[in-house]
């Protein structure tokens, strides 16, 4: 009987010693402990890349066709000053500027000493300005002389950062981007809301300032009009 006793008074002792030298998992956090935060991280949304087209810079080449399937390359026409001109058919802006506005007459008088004058439609598949013969029609009633290139993608127009109709790009006989933006300072394309009461034609003057090797006076301005119709 002095035997089982001691053995099981030392069992008891070993048990005892095992739970006290491993604490339970079990055994709950305090109150006051806080959870550590979780860092949440998202990607950035997808968007259009950046405009390549810079000015100072060799403006971007480009390939696109007109309304009869004619191919036009930028980088063909180094050493002649080009225009490219963001065009839509629909916008009013547009038709106004060509009608009786600062294009009436504007790239006629350019063609006729020497410019390159392109015009670009950007318009997507469904939007307004879109389509070959919609394009063919307006050609003939606004009496356009320079090609229209079709643009349907809109990669050109992303390219060069183009935001409206119409909007006016000046490469220089170097191939540098010397001019972007309005072609006037009236606002509602007719020539008639001239800022300060003086019409200024920026185009020409940035043409004249291309022709004599010197920098536009006014490089940079804000264009007016309709916005592009990308595809979306």
């Amino acid at each position: 009987m002095l035997i089982a006793a001691a053995l099981c008074a030392l069992l008891v002792a070993a048990c005892d010693a095992q739970v006290g030298s491993a604490p339970s998992a079990d055994i709950a956090a305090p109150h006051d402990a806080k959870p550590k935060p979780v860092r949440v991280t998202r990607a950035p949304l997808p968007g259009p890349p950046p405009p390549q087209a810079k000015l100072g810079v060799r403006a971007p080449d480009f390939t696109l066709s007109d309304l009869d399937g004619q191919s036009f390359t930028l980088s063909q026409h180094l050493g002649k000053t080009v225009v490219l001109e963001w065009f839509n058919p629909e916008c009013p802006f547009v038709t106004r500027s060509h009608a009786q506005g600062s294009l009436s007459d504007t790239a006629l008088l350019a063609v006729k000493e020497g410019v390159v004058w392109v015009a670009i439609n950007s318009s997507g598949p469904g939007r307004q300005g879109h389509g070959t013969e919609l394009n063919r029609v307006a050609r003939a009633q606004l009496t356009l002389s320079h090609p229209i290139l079709l643009d349907e993608n809109g990669k050109v127009g992303r390219l060069y950062g183009a935001r409206r109709t119409p909007q006016v790009f000046v490469v220089a006989p170097s191939g540098e981007l010397v001019y972007r933006g309005a072609v006037d300072n009236s606002s509602d394309g007719e020539g008639k809301s001239a800022e300060g009461g003086k019409l200024v034609n920026y185009v020409k003057e940035a043409l004249l300032a291309a022709r004599s090797g010197r920098d536009p006076k006014l490089a940079d301005t804000a264009p007016y009009g309709c916005g592009v119709k990308y595809a979306n």
